[in-house]
């Protein structure tokens, strides 16, 4: 089988289009001809040494997907040999087939494709928790989304707006604001600078807003800290841009909340990732919630969907197709 490897620790010139032996599934996995791979900041963040150091290279990136399932391990109840299925946080999935554990699978229903399927794993099981768990929104707050026309702020700016909040997004430049309005964004604020807070203050009657998601990098952490209104709280999420450093928990101000979200808290049982990923395509069958495919590129172009992300200028999902 054709698969996505990186040999060593880099830029995009390290990572290979290569021939791999097909995976073999073992006891409680399951084998499956993949259709679609979703691309996302982690594996940047893998590509360049910061996670999955224990593993040797070259290994196959990727961890999020849709296809069909090709083969049953020893022990496998509850799916079939072709059926649809998609999955999230299952390493090597930039390759044409890949084995992975049973409970890291969720069946795909009728009516949604494997394109959106696959868009929506990660990035929308990390929306959810954000806005449903971590801070559930309620009608009437006003959450601030950073980088909101990439794919995760524009499935986050609607789950906000489906639990009756008002968002305020802010975009890198002004081609990606009709992106973040049609998501539902009542406001859209354009920087690159983090210059951000005095206007977000102001759009929220200077108050300031009562939930700010980032995961932007140290450049954003002050603004997102001066917008918050007294009790607001900040969610913190990302690590591919770095951190913002130490901080004095006594220097933190208004009472803010300040918190790390990490996604996989919002699905630690089979059954809770079945029941979260099940909520996501019932609201994009209802029509609720949209899912924007910035980019689908070859299984061997892989190495253009990290460096066209990597560059900010993109918006949507990328997505790679074996």
């Amino acid at each position: 089988m054709k698969a996505v490897v990186m040999n060593r620790t880099g830029n995009v010139d390290v990572l290979a289009h290569v021939t791999r032996p097909d995976p073999v599934p073992g006891h409680g996995m399951v084998l499956v001809q993949v259709a679609v791979a979703g691309v996302n900041f982690m594996d940047i963040g893998v590509r360049q040494g910061m996670a999955w150091n224990e593993m040797p290279n070259p290994k196959t990136l990727g961890v999020e997907g849709a296809g069909r399932v090709l083969a049953l391990g020893e022990g496998v109840e509850g799916f079939a040999i072709g059926q649809r299925v998609a999955w999230v946080y299952a390493p090597g999935s930039y390759a044409e087939k890949i084995a992975m554990p049973a409970t890291s699978l969720v069946s795909i229903p009728d009516g949604i494709d494997d394109k959106t399927a696959a868009a929506v794993m990660m990035q929308g099981l990390t929306a959810s928790h954000f806005a449903t768990d971590f801070y559930p929104v309620r009608p009437g707050d006003i959450a601030f989304v950073h980088a909101a026309a990439g794919g995760l702020g524009l499935l986050l700016t609607q789950i906000v707006k489906l639990r009756g909040g008002r968002v305020i997004g802010r975009v890198s430049s002004t081609d990606k604001v009709a992106v973040a309005t049609a998501a539902g964004a009542d406001h859209v604020i354009v920087d690159s600078e983090g210059r951000f807070a005095e206007r977000a203050r102001q759009l929220s009657g200077g108050e300031g807003v009562h939930v700010v998601f980032d995961g932007s990098g140290p450049t954003t952490f002050q603004g997102s800290l001066d917008m918050l209104r007294r009790s607001g709280t900040f969610c913190w999420y990302g690590s591919v841009l770095g951190g913002p450093g130490a901080i004095d928990i006594m220097s933190l101000p208004r009472s803010i909340k300040l918190g790390y979200a990490v996604f996989s808290d919002h699905i630690p049982t089979p059954a809770l990732l079945r029941a979260h990923a099940a909520r996501l395509f019932g609201w994009i069958a209802e029509g609720k919630l949209k899912v924007h495919v910035g980019g689908v590129y070859p299984l061997a172009d892989a190495a253009r969907a990290h460096a066209d992300m990597g560059s900010r200028a993109t918006t949507g999902k990328l997505l790679l197709v074996p």
